[in-house]
């Protein structure tokens, strides 16, 4: 009898493994769903529900009950349990029967707009079962279109537990529990009648689109014949055996024509006649009966008609693998035994759908794995015959043959392998995953099939051991100080039986090893802390008995070996046990005591060259192993030694790198196998007196690589820090480059040279050369962590990108790099550190990536950094209520060389890499998947998928030469690419790469290789609180690389007059208490409290950053408003303001991150705050003292808060999945608060609940991000209805007596009547929501992000996320703006001649026009997909005050090179011109107004004429260099030489500054002067704080000083420069405290206005005086705009735009 011995943690539960995981198949390659049709099998990836089959993975159909005669050959269940009686039958709401024509029968509409008031139910009572025992559930169903339904299935199992099955559309993922699993289904279109093709698992795709979730069914959704194979269901998620069908409930809204039963796996489609020519029965496969069959008409076919879906049944139409099927084992109690089912899961949510195999199937074969370890470092093994090791490789087991280097893989671990055991003829090979999800599987070790799986008891696993001598495994855990011993018997595994339990026992001793003696089954011996100990098992009981130690009785014991001899009875063998003291005991296995005891001390060297044992501490040892010779020792110190067998004195010893985890002596006793803790593998030849490293592993997870293809190279880096460089074809290392306090992030080869470069998490880019092995250069152009980098595949150019969106260029000339250009802010931030971030085409003309928002993919051309092009990736969705974003781009091959795109929903985008236009969307896949694209029909999307990755995929490429695939993450891994050979082309990447292939003459294929995001419940690095909520309601704070620096206190010569715009981006940043007319909201850092009647406004300046939320006291007395923590701050802050004279009376501390809700009690008592998903805790504060009374931590994301209207003790709060109910408890000074969770209805799904608000008389409102509103009895913490109220996320709700305001992010604001609420809070789940009525519904323009309404709800003010305030009257269904700003940067701010009004323009495109005296939007000028990016106003003609109407003219320049103007009086737009090809960003009117001077990002200046529409003048001098300035001023020199009344400047980002004399009326246009202003060379340049690229050039006529420039910029020093066009030399320095970012001077009094990076606005006086710094921006000031009076400024931060007054002037 074979006995396997596992040690587990005591009190550990025998709970079901959740599912099977993909086991072995070939070479790693995952096994597809099934997807049947008439044209035969179609094999698709797995999807959502799709059929799994996992033959050839080491699953078999679980034992199925043989169903009673009158069951057979199926059972109609509506027929034979009468449905249409009542006594048989429930019916609940809308539930019908009707004649349905075309199907020629009786069908059952069921429908209602709550699936629980809605339902048909068999049996009729739930006491009652229908005891139906077929395999087998056929349900012909027709969903509702544009309706969700529900259906629940209820079985037994056979140890009568009742498990629910439900499937839904209503259901986003896949969820599991040990009663309950819920499937969604995704419902699919018909398609135009044609046959529908494409990933189907509960549901179904239109050709080449990839539906990210499920939804309401479409208008044109097909009849369905949905078949569940429900014993496979029930083994594959839950482990139970399958009993019956106990009932079923089939709730709204759907059409159901019939159910039923039956063990034959029926196929529709198909005639008597053809299956029997096909033999369909001998396969368990029939025709579908009449009862079951839908009509085809004549000549038509039947799945171009119907959808047939089938899930967990395995199809007899599986293709043979080379490695023969598993079989699986059973546990202790007789459980069919699946494996984990994370992966499985995982990959059939979110995985590749297929319509033909690719050829040959699989495509990959793994061929290579460089790693070591993964759980630990301690596991391998010889094989018999000594000629190979065994060991782990995270989720893989690798067979390394010594001869010859060749891998064996074996296959089928979810986690980590935590330990392996061999049997004594290495036939069989057990191993062991650790973790929540412990598996253990039996494998023959010949042909690589696992036998069977158990499960291990391991949920709390600390340390496990596993260890073979003989012919049982034994092993060791850990847990505390308790562990549980368990002894199984594996005899029945090699015949096709399970794993059974032979005996168990607890025990509180500590154990390290554990073994199994080899002369007799069942005897084992342990060693731990303190304790040796003997166990036997005898007669079904497990029992122990300690070895005496005497002395030694406090040692560490870590390993024990048996003695090995000539022929001794086996109980006179001894055993060594070793110790981390040195000490190895010789234990008298028979008597069952210490023979005797030695110290193993370190030799010490003598002069004669001999060396004897040293003296002091002892050897602390590992590790040890016995042969009939020698002992081998592996210990702390890094040394492996051989002893003789008494001990005396090393005869051997192997130094290595790092501490020794293990020894194995070879069974020819020829090597020495050692394994270290950094992960090295090799042995030690004996009689060669040499060491041999086998294997050799980064420490850590492999962040990125670059291959080389002439030396054939591979670099890799590492989070261990490390930088190494592989052979590719021996796969040893050949260089190890280790930086000891930075990460390397990312790495690249030159194409032609050995030189490697690396980027660093410090912003550093290092180049390396190989051939010396040497550092050659080091660039620091960063100063946050290195995203992307790469080189030309010409060579000539390099690219870097750090985490702040700088991107940097640099020229790769006779193998040196030089630094051409820096651009700040243009590769996205907010999409977080990755490899591939830039990409270069084949053909090294173009640069593409993601930026300058996640939204945005930028392609520049590659030798100047200049924009090219610029798609928004979120425009192509329009019908989606979330913005979807771009992760990775890619160039495909040239000469095409689209541009792909892979998204956050799983769509991969191929862009035409020119126009931008999309050419076609594909479907992403998970894990590794492999794409084949063709270029004749977009339509077409093959994929195959492959698992072996324990951890996260980093990246994935073709080789260069495209014969094999790299994929990194635990471990590296080389897979064999087996397609035909490539056609010649450039190889690109995606997280991934294209390869292009000829499959026909005619057409071009190629292959992609895409890594998708582990899903939900895969293990991931990130923790689970820096993971932001599915829910736009939740704060994120805007991205702001400024920082902020806090001015110095002084008199004010500035006072902000009025704030232009509103934040958009916070949440309940607005308050409006209608009774006292308090109006407040926030804008940027600012808080705004406005006079509704008059306009006027007064600013509260006390905040740093961002405000996130604000929240008004009941009596409008109290104003609390919060903002992120200031640099420096280890909190955020929340100021308390008095409303009376706007002080700010207290600041609170208390939350790390941002602070999501606040709100005040009733009595304005309390005040209760809440952090966002980082922080997830909850702070309460008494408003007497504010001081914070106590704190709470959540175990999830909240987004929203209330008090109770009625108690103060009461508030709720919503976050994910549940209502927490809190109840304040406050006995003298002390407080507590408890708690009751309530989850939201099942019916929903999984949820985010997003918003609440308190309704009348105990009821409370609740929203969620799927549109649907719960309303809760807060007298019983329970929901007793829910309704449908919105097509998207609820995020904002307002309740008043029996009427509700709703808003989303459908843009759509609704006022319900919910008078009847009340009514029905006692009638349970009878209630109808036809009962709430929509009664009104406004749409505006942006999400709802906060809303005020009056106390009868017939007015209010909304906010939405585009920057506008709304005042809404429901009355009069009108909704008027009462705030609006711009929602993106403004990029340009000017006054108007007579500064009545100011203009300003943004990225998004528009061109505003305010009234300066009540800051409203007067007309707005709006220009689709283009940014407006400068504006000049037209001057006042000379002579005349005031400015004529009729000459207010605003003339803008766009991204796309055009210039407009605009008639602000007739509010349109009166001459278009186009004299740029690259975007405009400078542009100004000469002084009479007859010209505009205009300039562009290629360094080009046009000079046009706005009465003909004709460019004058092109002025190419500043070429190359984007125009930052243009400037015009209206003077007279002819001491210049120069004949005309009107001089000019240009001003260029290369710190050029070009001065004109200019008549325009006689054609003329001299240049004056020209400027060069020096700056650092070389490489080592600082940039201002607060900026990702070098500050501004910006240059302006001095107004007070006739013939001087001023000008500011990047240089030697930060100062400004004064100087002298007559002299030609610089008159005066002004120091500045940073670069400056913005510049202007007034023309009324020498003033100069300067904005900096750190937030600050400074007013300088001229030419000496003390300046004044001014706060109240929370971004840099990128703009300052004195008017033409000089007596009001305009500064604007991103969105905000500020207008100030100069006092006394």
């Amino acid at each position: 009898m074979s006995v396997v011995l596992g040690l587990v943690g005591v009190w550990a539960q025998s709970v079901g493994v959740t599912g099977a995981s993909l086991g072995p198949r070939g070479s790693g390659h995952c096994h597809q769903a099934w997807r049947v049709r008439s044209m035969g099998v179609t094999r698709v990836s797995p999807g959502t529900g799709a059929s799994l089959d996992l033959g050839g993975w080491g699953s078999v159909p679980p034992m199925i009950p043989v169903p009673a005669a009158w069951q057979r050959p199926y059972l109609n269940i509506f027929k034979h349990f009468r449905v249409e009686e009542w006594k048989r039958s429930a019916k609940e709401g809308d539930v019908a029967a009707l004649t349905d024509t075309r199907l020629k029968g009786t069908i059952y509409r069921i429908r209602g707009s709550n699936p629980a008031s809605s339902y048909l139910q068999l049996p009729r009572a739930g006491t009652q079962s229908l005891g139906l025992t077929g395999r087998y559930l056929y349900l012909l169903f027709r969903p509702l279109p544009r309706k969700h339904f529900l259906v629940h299935l209820d079985v037994t199992t056979e140890d009568n537990q009742v498990v629910r099955i439900s499937f839904s559309n209503l259901f986003k993922e896949f969820k599991s529990t040990a009663t309950w699993l819920q499937f969604p289904f995704v419902c699919g279109a018909a398609n135009g009648g044609t046959a529908r093709r494409g990933r189907e698992g509960w549901g179904m795709e239109q050709p080449g689109l990839v539906e990210g979730a499920t939804g309401a069914a479409p208008a044109d959704v097909r009849w369905t014949c949905l078949v569940l194979d429900l014993p496979s269901i029930l083994g594959l998620y839950l482990n139970r055996r399958y009993s019956h069908l106990r009932g079923v409930k089939l709730c709204s809204n759907l059409l159901v024509k019939n159910l039923c039963t039956s063990d034959l796996l029926f196929e529709p489609g198909v005639t008597f006649s053809e299956a029997r020519l096909r033999d369909l029965s001998s396969r368990g496969v029939a025709p579908m009966p009449r009862e079951l069959a839908f009509p085809v008409p004549k000549g038509e076919n039947w799945h171009d008609l119907y959808d047939y879906i089938r899930y967990g049944c395995s199809p007899c139409h599986c293709s043979s693998q080379s490695s023969p099927r598993p079989r699986e084992g059973q546990d202790g109690l007789g459980c069919p035994m699946e494996e984990d089912p994370s992966l499985a899961l995982s990959m059939m949510v979110l995985s590749c759908f297929l319509f033909q195999g690719l050829v040959p199937d699989p495509i990959l074969k793994l061929k290579t794995i460089i790693g070591f370890g993964g759980c630990s470092t301690k596991w391998a093994l010889w094989t018999r015959d000594s000629t190979a090791v065994v060991y782990p490789c995270h989720a893989v087991i690798v067979a390394l043959l010594l001869k010859t280097g060749e891998q064996r893989f074996f296959l089928g671990h979810t986690d980590k392998v935590s330990v392996l055991a061999f049997s004594g003829s290495s036939t069989l090979l057990a191993s062991a995953q650790a973790g929540p999800r412990g598996v253990g599987r039996l494998w023959d070790f010949p042909t690589g099939t696992c036998l069977c799986l158990f499960k291990t008891y391991l949920q709390s696993l600390v340390s496990l051991r596993w260890v073979l001598v003989g012919a049982g495994v034994c092993s060791a855990l850990r847990h505390g100080s308790f562990s549980m011993v368990v002894v199984w018997n594996t005899a029945q595994a090699t015949r096709g039986g399970g794993v059974t339990v032979l005996a168990k026992a607890h025990t509180d001793v500590d154990i390290q090893a554990m073994k199994i003696a080899f002369f007799d089954d069942t005897r084992m011996v342990s060693c731990g802390r303190d304790n040796i100990r003997l166990w036997r098992v005898r007669s079904g009981a497990l029992r122990s008995c300690p070895v005496s130690l005497g002395e030694y009785h406090s040692l560490d014991f870590t390993d024990l070996a048996f003695e090995e001899g000539p022929e001794r009875e086996p109980e006179e063998r001894a055993l060594f046990v070793c110790s981390r003291s040195g000490h190895v005991l010789e234990v008298d296995y028979k008597n069952v005591c210490v023979q005797s005891a030695r110290r193993l001390l370190p030799a010490q060297p003598q002069g004669n060259g001999q060396e004897q044992a040293g003296s002091g501490p002892g050897i602390a040892i590992n590790s040890i192993s016995m042969s009939l010779t020698f002992c081998a020792t592996g210990s702390e110190d890094g040394y492996v030694r051989l002893w003789p067998l008494d001990f005396s004195a090393a005869v051997l010893e192997a130094e290595h790198e790092a501490p020794v985890s293990s020894v194995c002596i070879s069974p020819d006793g020829h090597k020495v196998l050692s394994t270290t803790a950094t992960g090295n593998l090799g042995y030690l030849d004996i009689q060669a007196r040499d060491y041999n490293t086998l294997m050799r592993s980064h420490k850590d997870s492999v962040l990125g690589f670059s291959v080389e293809g002439r030396w054939k190279l591979i670099a890799t880096v590492s989070q261990d820090n490390t930088i190494r460089v592989w052979d590719l074809t021996s796969m040893q290392q050949l260089y190890d480059f280790s930086a000891a306090e930075e990460t390397p992030c990312t790495v690249a080869f030159h194409p032609s040279w050995k030189i490697l470069a690396c980027g660093f998490d410090s912003g550093v880019v290092r180049t390396f050369s190989l051939a010396a092995s040497d550092l050659l250069l080091e660039h620091k152009q960063h100063r946050a962590a290195i995203t992307g980098l790469t080189f030309s595949p010409d060579g000539n150019l390099m690219f870097s990108s750090c985490l702040q969106g700088t991107l940097a260029l640099y020229s790769f000339v006779a193998q040196k790099t030089q630094v051409l250009r820096v651009l700040g802010n243009v590769v996205a931030r907010d999409a977080g550190i990755g490899v591939d971030t830039l990409v270069v085409s084949g053909d090294s003309r173009l640069l593409a990536f993601v930026g300058p928002s996640k939204y945005v993919v930028t392609v520049m051309e590659a030798c100047s950094l200049d924009e090219l092009l610029r798609v928004d990736i979120s425009t192509f969705d329009l019908h989606s209520a979330i913005l979807d974003s771009a992760v990775k781009v890619c160039f495909g091959p040239v000469p095409q060389g689209e541009l792909l795109v892979a998204t956050s929903s799983n769509k991969i985008l191929v862009l035409d890499a020119k126009t931008g236009r999309l050419v076609s969307p594909v479907g992403a896949g998970h894990f590794m998947s492999l794409w084949e694209t063709s270029v004749g029909d977009s339509r077409r999307a093959l994929s195959q998928v492959f698992i072996g990755h324990s951890e996260p995929v980093r990246q994935v490429a073709f080789t260069p030469d495209q014969q094999h695939v790299i994929s990194v993450g635990d471990a590296i891994f080389l897979w064999d690419f087996l397609a035909p050979p490539p056609v010649r082309s450039s190889p690109a990447s995606l997280g991934a790469a294209l390869k292009p292939f000829p499959r026909a003459a005619s057409c071009r294929y190629r292959f992609l290789l895409c890594v998708a995001e582990p899903r939900k419940g895969t293990k991931t690095p990130k923790s689970p609180c820096s993971i932001r909520p599915d829910s736009y309601r939740h704060f994120t704070p805007r991205f702001k690389a400024s920082v902020f620096s806090s001015p110095p206190a002084g008199s004010e010569a500035l006072k902000l007059k009025a704030v232009i715009g509103y934040n958009g981006n916070g949440r309940g940043n607005m308050v409006w208490n209608p009774d006292t007319g308090f109006f407040a909201y926030s804008c940027g850092c600012v808080i705004v409290v406005e006079d509704l009647h008059s306009g006027s406004q007064n600013h509260w300046l006390g905040h740093a950053e961002e405000i996130s939320t604000l929240a008004l006291s009941h009596d409008a007395q109290v104003l609390a408003s919060a903002s992120g923590k200031k640099d420096g701050d280890s909190h955020c802050q929340i100021c308390i303001w008095s409303t009376q004279d706007g002080a700010c009376t207290a600041e609170l501390f208390h939350h790390e991150t941002q602070v999501q809700a606040m709100a005040f009690s009733w009595d304005d008592r309390f005040l209760v705050t809440i952090g966002d998903y980082s922080d997830q805790t909850m702070a309460l504060w008494s408003t007497h003292t504010y001081e914070l009374m106590l704190s709470t931590r959540v175990l999830e994301p909240l987004h929203d808060v209330a008090f109770s209207p009625v108690s103060h003790q009461d508030l709720a709060c919503v976050g994910r999945g549940a209502v927490m109910f809190w109840l304040l408890e406050q006995q003298g000074a002390a407080v507590r608060l408890k708690v009751h969770r309530a989850p939201a209805p099942d019916v929903l799904g999984l949820v985010e609940l997003t918003s609440l608000c308190y309704g009348a008389d105990a009821l409370l409102y609740s929203g969620t991000n799927s549109g649907q509103i719960c309303v809760w009895d807060t007298e019983t913490n329970s929901c007793f209805m829910t309704w449908e109220a919105d097509e998207g996320e609820i995020g904002v709700l307002v309740c008043r007596h029996k009427r509700l305001v709703s808003g989303s992010n459908t843009k759509r604001i609704r006022l319900w009547s919910v008078a009847t609420v009340q009514e029905l809070r006692l009638k349970g789940p009878d209630t109808r929501s036809g009962l709430v009525l929509l009664e009104h519904e406004i749409t505006l323009d942006g999400t709802i992000v906060s809303a005020a309404f009056d106390d009868s709800l017939e007015m209010g003010i909304v906010g939405t996320t585009a920057g506008t305030l709304w005042y809404i009257n429901w009355v009069e269904s009108t909704s008027i703006r009462l705030i609006s700003g711009h929602k993106n940067k403004v990029t340009e701010v000017c006054f108007s001649p007579d500064e009545s009004h100011c203009a300003t323009c943004g990225e998004d495109g528009s061109v505003r026009i305010w009234a300066l005296g009540s800051t409203e939007l007067v007309v707005q000028f709006q220009v689709l997909n283009q940014s407006c990016q400068c504006l000049a106003w037209k001057p006042r003609p000379v002579g005349l005050w005031p400015c004529a109407v009729e000459s207010q003219h605003v003339v803008a320049g766009y991204s796309d090179g055009t210039v407009r103007v605009f008639s602000v009086s007739r509010t349109e737009m009166e001459l278009k011109m186009h004299p740029h090809t690259a975007a405009l960003t400078a542009i100004a009117y000469s002084t009479d107004g007859e010209m505009i001077l205009s300039g562009g990002k290629n360094g080009i200046v046009a000079v046009s004429s706005p009465r003909t529409g004709m460019t004058i003048h092109v002025l190419a001098d500043h070429k190359g260099s984007p125009i930052t300035v243009l400037q015009c001023t209206r003077k007279q020199y002819h001491d210049f030489g120069v004949e005309g009344g009107e001089l000019w400047l240009a001003t260029s980002s290369d710190r050029r500054v070009s001065v004109w004399g200019s008549d325009w009326l006689q054609d003329k246009c001299e240049l004056l002067d020209w400027l060069s202003f020096p700056a650092p060379a070389g490489p080592e340049v600082s940039v201002a704080p607060g900026l990702d690229s070098l500050p501004p050039s910006l240059a302006a006529f001095c107004p007070w000083e006739h013939g001087v420039l001023v000008y500011v910029g990047f240089g030697m020093q930060e100062e400004a420069l004064f100087y002298s066009l007559r002299k030609k030399q610089v008159l005066r320095k002004i120091s500045l405290p940073a670069f400056a970012t913005s510049l202007s001077l007034s023309p009324a009094a020498p003033f100069m206005a300067i904005g900096f990076g750190d937030r600050l606005l400074r007013l300088q006086p001229c030419p000496a005086g003390d300046p004044q710094d001014y706060a109240g921006h929370d971004d840099t000031v990128h703009l300052c705009r004195f008017a033409p009076s000089g007596r009001r400024l305009l500064t604007a931060s991103h969105s905000a735009v500020l207008v100030w007054e100069l006092t006394g002037a």
